[in-house]
């Protein structure tokens, strides 16, 4: 069995079984977040691992919402009039790089992304019986890193939040997006 199988059965699926998970989940009260780390290429497997991950936990009593940062990436680019065509004349006319830092303006100024994941929260969510799925988190790279999103979300979602990291970690607290780009060691969630 896969490491991040292992952790994701026997370290998060209990404590995400639990009445209340809050406690457990993160390292901070008022932060109920953790980042669930696997390898990027393990993608469409890990997406199966939830997919019967979810099943379990509904079937004792939760409610599971899948936001996908990908289809918010998406959503924040056509409410901004961009679209796959227009990105890549974009890219031809002016290269890469101005094409990511737009991207990035996008989902972090004129459509931020922690505006987005909280609005895919049901309002009349609860702490002891919902839980957040962050997936798809590599429709991000390399426009945006994660490491703030948890952070801006604070306030904004009170339930039980997992992010589902495709990376490394690096020391005690760094992860590296994609297993590529430097380690960022500012995340404060627990990591898994």
């Amino acid at each position: 069995m896969k490491d991040w199988k292992h952790r994701l059965k026997s370290d998060l699926e209990p404590v995400l079984r639990e009445e209340d998970p809050r406690p457990r989940i993160g390292a901070y009260h008022d932060m109920p977040f953790a980042i669930f780390v696997y390898p990027p290429e393990d993608e469409f497997e890990l997406r199966q691992q939830l997919a019967m991950l979810r099943t379990r936990l509904e079937q004792g009593g939760k409610r599971v919402v899948d936001v996908s940062l990908a289809e918010c990436l998406a959503q924040a680019l056509q409410a901004e009039g961009l679209d796959a065509a227009t990105l890549a004349q974009v890219e031809r006319e002016t290269g890469l790089e101005l094409t990511i830092e737009t991207i990035h303006a996008v989902i972090s100024d004129y459509q931020p992304l922690d505006g987005l994941v909280a609005g895919m929260v049901p309002p009349d969510a609860e702490p002891t019986r919902d839980i957040v799925f962050l997936t798809r988190v590599g429709a991000l790279y390399p426009m945006y890193r994660t490491s703030s999103l948890l952070e801006q979300l604070k306030g904004q979602v009170t339930v039980p939040t997992v992010l589902f990291y495709p990376g490394a970690t690096e020391g005690p607290a760094g992860l590296r997006f994609m297993g590529v780009l430097d380690a960022e060691h500012n995340y404060r969630p627990k990591i898994y």
